[in-house]
């Protein structure tokens, strides 16, 4: 199957998934758990690491995301990809917003949050009634699965370095995420809906930004068996 086409299945799927999951959170049906969850890993992760998860939580912000996805294109100069890539990163903002707005889920209460605010707020954070979905974790992920993408094709990488490089990010994606609901910012649906969001989108942004261009010119080369000439000559 075309790598393009594997990329645009899984990114059908789980946006699939995240308007399902949307739906069972606006009917309230992770409420227990979500708040259990947020109970336990605040009763077992010991305070000391507020600094750092807030800090965690700051390179996650809107604006720092932003300049790192940039800053990947520049560095692989894809930017007429990027482009594209850019429209998918922006329309996931637009739906987290719209889920911000439409879908009831208020956010943990105050005395949940356990954020220390290392920088003054960002003009560009969203503050309403409702936290569905993460926005950091939607980042996350689509900025994550942007950069496998290109991991993985690179032929100046062996599969030991891809998959250092690839354990590295899921290891970023776990703390990410885990310090949304240890710090009291979102509850584990939230996380959960904006991973899928966030993911969905990276797939579909991932569709333009896979080259295949490299494995047919390979194909061209390569052959399973040796190639002979054989010529006839005439003997009189």
């Amino acid at each position: 199957m075309p790598k393009r086409l594997i990329l645009f299945v899984l990114g059908v799927i789980f946006f699939c998934c995240f308007i399902f999951f949307s739906y069972l959170v606006h009917k309230n049906l992770f409420t227990q758990f979500d708040f259990n969850t947020t109970v336990h890993l605040q009763d077992h992760i010991p305070r000391r690491l507020d600094g750092p998860f807030s800090a965690l939580s700051e390179i996650g912000q809107f604006e720092e995301m932003t300049v790192v996805l940039a800053a990947i294109f520049l560095i692989m100069r894809k930017i007429k990809k990027g482009i594209i890539a850019f429209v998918f990163y922006i329309s996931f903002h637009l739906i987290e917003i719209y889920g911000k707005y439409f879908v009831h889920h208020p956010p943990p209460p105050g005395f949940m949050v356990r954020t220390i605010n290392l920088v003054p707020p960002s003009p560009f954070d969203i503050r309403t009634q409702n936290s569905y979905p993460s926005g950091h974790a939607a980042r996350a992920l689509f900025i994550s699965i942007v950069l496998l993408v290109f991991i993985w094709q690179a032929k100046r990488f062996s599969v030991l370095t891809k998959s250092i490089l690839t354990l590295a990010i899921i290891g970023y994606d776990i703390l990410m995420l885990l310090s949304r609901v240890y710090l009291g910012e979102h509850w584990f649906s939230d996380i959960v809906g904006g991973s899928l969001l966030g993911a969905a989108m990276g797939l579909f942004a991932g569709i333009f930004l896979a080259d295949t261009t490299h494995s047919h010119h390979n194909e061209k080369k390569k052959s399973l068996f040796p190639k002979f000439k054989i010529e006839v000559k005439r003997v009189e």
